[in-house]
């Protein structure tokens, strides 16, 4: 059993940047991966973008791709996404997911929700105009 909780969101105008954290607990992570999604109201959940746990390989979405980076720190057990240049279209609720399902990163699976067996809660991202 894993259990992710989400960190990192707020308010912040259009052009600003905001540092997303997930902390996992629970079990140790082997040959797993950590990915975002995020969810806008009325819309369904899209990825964003998702790390390996032990080698660091990473795939973006096409929407923020330049924009988004997620990264990893294995000893605190934790994978952050840094937003910068945000968007008003950027607006969603922001959930990490995790799997320990075998699979390609670079493939069509990594962005699938159903590849992902634990979800944290969601933190809040509005993004102003």
């Amino acid at each position: 059993q894993v259990q992710l909780v989400e960190s990192g969101g707020g308010l912040v105008q259009a052009g600003g940047s905001l540092r997303l954290s997930c902390t996992a607990s629970g079990r140790t992570f082997s040959n797993s991966a950590v990915g975002w999604f995020r969810q806008g109201t009325g819309k369904e959940r899209e990825f964003v973008a998702v790390i390996t746990w032990s080698g660091g390989s990473t795939v973006y979405a096409d929407p923020v791709k330049g924009r988004f980076t997620i990264s990893r720190d294995n000893a605190k057990m934790t994978v952050y996404l840094q937003m910068n240049s945000l968007k008003p279209e950027d607006t969603a609720v922001y959930y990490c997911a995790a799997t320990n399902r075998p699979f390609m990163i670079r493939s069509f699976a990594a962005t699938l929700r159903s590849t992902y067996d634990y979800w944290g809660q969601g933190t809040q991202v509005t993004v102003s105009s």
